[in-house]
């Protein structure tokens, strides 16, 4: 039940999450240093109703940057659900208000039309990510391969949300392990509450009006934060019928991050929430999933689910 609702989206081809403003917000704190005179793009709103533009519109001074510019494509417009396909794409460019004493308005600022449908792979969408320094977004989760690849291929600086699932996306997880990719701070309980037109199938207890909860989702950036610095306090104690070793690779097997073992040098297959407290400067990655045989790895025959192989660096 947990990720029904973003696997139907994902074969579906559905991408409509609207992202709260309290999510941003607890997200984007913990950048204000990153937007000092800098382009921010969000290249998947509508600035007439997105939170991001809401966002950083409001706090352009605060945050002393240099341009905003938004762009939507052609489905997204002024009623969010709504499935009227003839709104036309259009972008936003918003350079402050220096006076200070002006409410962000998109019509008052000037909302102009793409000449194509909007999609981030345009050529006219391309030379407005050019412009920028940082892409801040939600974009279509069932095209997430796509749009990350293109912020590396144009070496753009991002904070964009996610499914964790994505971690097992070969393309992304390159990237995890080459460090120019990880995890931001994330949701509260590790899932995030959206407006959407979709059905909701979350319990009673998690469910709110208007809005679909996906579990799972998360921030991914490559903008340096403290969070990546922290090392992950060790206190378990290495023994064998604890940790058993994998059949196809000399590694021991650890179920849960906290219980990497602090006496244990060798190489660990750890979980894939372990990148959730990932410090590069403490632990190393190997690998992801896979053994000496090219095979998933196994103990006695059975498979812990997506293990990530990781070593801890000597100092």
């Amino acid at each position: 039940m947990a990720n029904e609702n973003l696997q139907a989206a994902r074969k579906a081809k559905k991408d409509e999450f609207y992202t709260q403003l309290a999510d941003i917000e607890s997200e984007l704190k913990h950048y204000k240093e990153h937007f000092q005179g800098k382009t921010v793009l969000c290249n998947c709103d509508d600035p007439r109703v997105s939170n991001f533009f809401h966002y950083f519109s409001y706090n352009f001074e605060r945050l002393g940057l240099k341009k905003l510019i938004t762009t939507c494509y052609k489905n997204q417009n002024r009623d969010l659900f709504s499935q009227n396909d003839s709104e036309q794409a259009i972008y936003l460019e918003y350079y402050g208000d220096k006076d200070g004493d002006r409410v962000p308005n998109p019509e008052e600022i000037g909302v102009k039309r793409l000449k194509g449908d909007g999609d981030f792979r345009s050529a006219e969408c391309i030379e407005l990510l050019k412009q920028a320094d940082i892409v801040v977004t939600n974009p279509p989760f069932s095209l997430f391969r796509e749009y990350v690849a293109q912020l590396i291929k144009y070496e753009k600086k991002f904070i964009i949300i996610g499914h964790q699932n994505a971690i097992t996306y070969k393309e992304i997880f390159a990237l995890i392990k080459q460090n120019k990719l990880w995890l931001g701070f994330g949701f509260k309980g590790g899932a995030g509450h959206f407006y959407s037109k979709y059905q909701d199938t979350a319990t009673a207890g998690n469910h709110r009006e208007g809005m679909i909860r996906v579990s799972g989702v998360t921030w991914f950036t490559n903008l340096d934060i403290q969070k990546r610095h922290e090392n992950l306090i060790l206190y378990k104690t290495y023994n064998p019928n604890d940790y058993p070793k994998y059949d196809n690779y000399d590694a021991i097997n650890v179920d849960k991050t906290a219980d990497i073992p602090m006496d244990y040098d060798g190489a660990m297959g750890v979980p894939i929430t372990f990148l959730d407290k990932y410090n590069p400067e403490q632990f190393e990655i190997i690998r992801f999933r896979k053994g000496n045989d090219d095979k998933d790895l196994s103990i006695n025959g059975k498979y812990p689910y997506f293990r990530i192989l990781i070593r801890k660096i000597k100092k």
